[in-house]
């Protein structure tokens, strides 16, 4: 057997997720990196150069991952240099085009969260609740982030565009009403829905809703009960 023929032999498929942050983020690595028809991609993978792997690209809101085939080339520094097989820049030629005409066979409409929580527990379990494709809303997904305290929320707020706030009104730092009352009035956002959340009962009722909030949730909550209430404050299709 020569060397080359073992070298054949030892090549195993790879599997490796790139995730972007959103459809803008994908399309740019493409028109920079991705059309030239390779990739370079951090992993931390002990992958030998002329393994073949299999690339699943994606961001919230795409329907299914973009799946190509590829060469190591080189690596260096924890970064793998992939090339694509032949036939690949063609399939993704056409992908990035229904991408970036919003085809809703390709891409949902895509709300980002805000969930300002300081229970990791819970924080946890609503982001990977609202990234469940099982949930009730229809042809929307989700791109969910965590804030712990109130006051990383109003610094993600400043930087980040958000379409709903989900805060719990007992916070560190800064608490949900303060967060609420803030986002109204310093950051000027009178028309971001805000759904407040505690187990406080009436007394975090009446400050939630003075402060400016839309909706007010009892803890514990469920998932599709959320989820109904943010439909009825942003006009989102339900399943029934």
């Amino acid at each position: 057997m020569t060397d080359e023929d073992r070298r054949s032999d030892e090549r195993y498929a790879v599997a490796l997720r790139v995730d972007y942050d959103d459809a803008d983020d994908l399309i740019a690595d493409y028109t920079e990196n991705l059309s030239s028809g390779g990739a370079c991609v951090a992993s931390t993978r002990d992958v030998a150069i002329g393994t073949e792997v299999k690339l699943a690209l994606s961001f919230p809101g795409l329907v299914s991952p973009i799946r190509v085939d590829g060469i190591v080339r080189w690596c260096r520094d924890d970064m793998l240099g992939i090339e694509f097989i032949d036939g690949v820049r063609a399939k993704l030629d056409a992908l990035i085009a229904r991408i970036q005409s919003r085809d809703p066979d390709v891409v949902k409409r895509t709300l980002r969260v805000l969930v300002v929580e300081d229970n990791p527990h819970i924080a946890q379990l609503l982001r990977h609740g609202l990234g469940d494709d099982r949930k009730v809303i229809t042809d929307i997904a989700f791109d969910c982030r965590v804030a712990s305290d109130g006051q990383v929320a109003l610094e993600m707020l400043r930087e980040q565009r958000f379409d709903v706030l989900i805060v719990d009104i007992y916070l560190p730092v800064l608490d949900g009403a303060g967060v609420i009352a803030a986002v109204r009035t310093k950051l000027d956002m009178p028309n971001l829905p805000i759904i407040a959340v505690s187990g406080g009962g009436d007394s975090a009722r009446r400050e939630a809703m003075a402060a400016g909030a839309n909706l007010f949730i009892d803890k514990p909550m469920r998932l599709k009960s959320l989820l109904e209430r943010m439909r009825e404050i942003m006009n989102l299709d339900v399943a029934r």
